[in-house]
């Protein structure tokens, strides 16, 4: 399996590799391993969403 690094993953994203390494921590990234020190997401994982933002819904509008 092909990995990337938490930099790759922001630019993949734009999102900062702070934030990433929250995701990773909090197990919101599947597949993520940590490897010593360095965390390792998979090239094909998807952007968790960002629990701080609320979904507007259709039915609500």
């Amino acid at each position: 399996m092909d990995y990337m690094t938490l930099k790759e993953a922001g630019k993949k994203w734009n999102i900062s590799p702070r934030q990433i390494n929250y995701y990773c921590s909090d197990g919101r990234i599947p597949g993520a391993e940590k490897i010593g020190r360095v965390w390792l997401i998979p090239k094909d994982a998807e952007k968790p969403k960002d629990k701080r933002r609320r979904e507007i819904k259709e039915s609500a509008r």
